[in-house]
């Protein structure tokens, strides 16, 4: 997927709130946006928008001295997200379809990014979760039933820190033994890293693997061998998230998507409105089912 050319104010405005998040030093702040500002002249649109917050957040973390900027704010949403686990199984376990529940609250997850909202509150995923239980799902379900079923390997592409949980409640509806979930090879924004899926217990019932990337998508030229090897052998690959829409809504994998249309410009890709909890099937270059994969 391109980048729009309203992807450019969202850059600054990123660059600006992670700069203010990591570092109360206001020359950090005029120099992280400075930056961000020359690089957005000579911006590539050809190419997905991560690739531009790979490098400001590279900046970031050079700057200010750490790895992991967002660190504690990982670990408050994941502390968020597992306090309202019970109640969510309990959903599940009470629904007369329990894989159509979980894939429904997996996606309300999606809410819990920093990319987008930098204060996520657990008053926002309750509404999220309360969509979610309340309006239907955008996208071909039944789709995306029939490749669950059939598919004997699965890669979950996880997204977000917090959403993480949400996640575990899909994984367990999909038996676990065929799945395998892929993190963040580095910390970026509040992108989810291993250590995010030990804390929410997912390594006890999966394997969890890194993509040897830093970059908030799934660059696939940047993402190490092991990770690229399983990608293209799996049967099913679910990924979460706009990141993720964003890098691989163009290649000719059987992806599906699961994601909230969080801004104008992957609402309008997708084809619905913003806010739209979606399901979206990309297979066989953008020969879809359901949520027609709309080009730029």
């Amino acid at each position: 997927m391109r980048t729009s050319l309203d992807c450019i104010p969202c850059f600054i405005r990123q660059a600006l709130n992670a700069a203010r998040l990591a570092s109360e030093d206001g020359s950090v702040h005029e120099r992280i946006l400075q930056e961000a500002l020359r690089w957005a002249i000579d911006i590539n649109m050809d190419q997905p928008t991560p690739v531009m917050a790979q490098r400001i957040h590279r900046l970031l973390r050079k700057i200010v001295g750490s790895d992991d900027p967002y660190r504690d704010v990982k670990d408050h949403q994941n502390s968020m997200a597992m306090a309202l686990l019970p109640e969510m199984r309990s959903k599940i376990e009470a629904a007369t379809d329990p894989l159509s529940m979980a894939l429904q609250l997996a996606i309300a997850g999606n809410v819990i990014d920093l990319g987008v909202n930098g204060n996520v509150t657990e008053g926002d995923v309750r509404e999220s979760i309360n969509q979610a239980l309340t309006q239907p799902l955008v996208g071909e379900q039944i789709g995306f039933r029939n490749a669950v079923t059939n598919a004997q390997s699965i890669l979950y592409l996880a997204d977000n820190a917090g959403e993480i949980a949400f996640d575990r409640l899909l994984v367990e509806q999909l038996t676990p033994a065929r799945v395998t979930v892929a993190v963040r090879g580095a910390p970026v924004i509040n992108d989810v890293t291993m250590i995010d899926a030990r804390t929410v217990g997912l390594n006890e019932i999966v394997e969890v693997i890194d993509n040897g990337s830093d970059a908030p998508g799934t660059l696939l030229e940047d993402c190490c061998q092991e990770f690229k090897q399983r990608f293209n052998e799996v049967d099913l690959i679910i990924a979460k998230g706009q990141g993720n829409y964003e890098t691989l809504s163009d290649e000719p994998y059987n992806i599906f998507f699961l994601l909230k249309a969080k801004c104008s410009v992957i609402a309008a890709h997708v084809g619905v409105p913003i806010g739209t909890h979606v399901l979206a099937h990309s297979n066989n270059k953008n020969k879809s089912l359901g949520v027609a994969l709309r080009p730029a």
